[in-house]
């Protein structure tokens, strides 16, 4: 078990650090919030619900999972699933985020869900109103930050599934635009 980091609290409660899954040539960056229970046990991130409702999206734009890549904001699961606090989240970009994007160094940043976006773009956001937009970032403003929901609040609200399919296609059509 990858126990190394113990630069935030979050240390304490994990079973492994999740790091990234997919390919880190990918222009495309997919980043969610912090890894759930599932994630901790795999030691992959989007594994759990959330993950496979993202990957069964994804096939159906016409992406496999394995050649973009995934991640989170934070590398630990925070206990009980709740939301990392600002200095977990800030701890985390400086460790892992930001040296992640600079190898990657995708074109597009994928934002899933508020805390993600938040995080990428270093402001308050309203997911619902912001969502199948493309930003700056003042993180890594070399890619563009997309934002739309996160997977789990798709399982929560299925009636936003439509849109969230309809962002999606949106990126993708971004990617192969500036791809080819």
């Amino acid at each position: 078990k990858n126990k190394e980091c113990c630069k935030c609290s979050l240390c304490q409660s994990r079973n492994q650090i999740v790091f990234y899954d997919g390919n880190p040539y990918s222009p495309v960056v997919f980043v969610g919030e912090a890894p759930g229970e599932e994630e901790d046990k795999q030691g992959k991130p989007f594994v759990g619900r959330a993950g496979q409702l993202l990957t069964r999206i994804l096939q159906k734009i016409g992406w496999d999972r394995k050649d973009i890549y995934i991640t989170n904001i934070c590398k630990c699961r925070p206990p009980n699933n709740r939301t990392p606090k600002p200095e977990e989240i800030q701890t985390c970009i400086n460790t892992f985020l930001i040296k992640e994007l600079k190898i990657v160094k995708p074109k597009v940043i994928c934002a899933l869900g508020a805390t993600a976006g938040k995080t990428l773009l270093g402001k308050n956001i309203k997911i619902t109103k912001m969502r199948g937009n493309f930003y700056s970032s003042l993180i890594y403003p070399s890619a563009k930050i997309f934002l739309t929901f996160h997977p789990s609040y798709i399982l929560r609200n299925p009636s936003a599934t439509k849109i969230f399919l309809e962002d999606l296609k949106k990126l993708k059509e971004y990617v192969n635009s500036i791809s080819s």
